[in-house]
């Protein structure tokens, strides 16, 4: 019998984003590769690193993250 109060697992993880993340998401998807290329390289400037970092852990601390999507993000400041 259909629940109607029972969550979906359809994997649609767009409804859980807030709206300005929808938007930032939409506007990525329409960029150029040359343009998503050179805003990551902005993102990960060294002088954001330690921005970066910092939240980083907040989220590790709070549990929005697990220990090893954080080892998996620290690898990648660390290319």
């Amino acid at each position: 019998m259909w629940n109607p109060f029972k969550k979906s697992s359809n994997g649609d993880d767009t409804q859980k984003l807030s709206m300005l993340q929808r938007i930032a998401m939409r506007k990525m998807e329409k960029m150029s590769p040359q343009e998503r290329e050179k805003m990551m390289k902005e993102a990960f400037d060294p002088k954001n690193q330690d921005k970066m970092l910092k939240v980083l852990d907040a989220m590790k601390a709070s549990g929005q993250i697990t220990q090893e999507q954080y080892d998996m993000a620290r690898r990648k400041f660390e290319q």
